[in-house]
This record gives C-alpha cells, sequence and structure tokens, in this order.
C-alpha cells in the first residue's frame, strides 16, 4: 500500500467520523454547531425577589464591614 492511498483511506475515515459528529450536533438541537436555543427569561417578581435578596447580602456584608 503506497502513502498515497493510506492517506485517502485516513481522511475517508476522519470524514465519516466528522459526518457523524455533524449528525449528532442536530440531533441534540444545536444551531450551526453551537447555542442553547431559545433565551430563558425570567418573570418581573422572579427578578424583583433577586434583587431584594442580593441588596440585602450587600446591606449585611456593609454591616460586618462597619462592625469590624
Amino acid at each position: 500500500m503506497d502513502i498515497l492511498s493510506a492517506l485517502k483511506n485516513e481522511a475517508s475515515k476522519l470524514q465519516k467520523q466528522l459526518d457523524t459528529v455533524h449528525a449528532a450536533i442536530k440531533v441534540f438541537g444545536g444551531r450551526d454547531g453551537v447555542g442553547r436555543g431559545k433565551k430563558r427569561r425570567l418573570s418581573p417578581s422572579a427578578r424583583a425577589r433577586i434583587a431584594k435578596a442580593q441588596r440585602a447580602r450587600w446591606a449585611k456584608a456593609k454591616a460586618a464591614k462597619k462592625n469590624g
């Protein structure tokens, strides 16, 4: 077997593997191979709860820093 035919054989194997990978990406819903799909959004009340909790954490940290 000469080198050229061995390289062509290897290229063929790699192309088959690449086709398999592309098919798997398509099955798992990748857009152009990347991405999660539709963006998830929080409701206004959920964002308000998160903001309130973060402000409480900041206040606690600020008080701890002030006291010592």
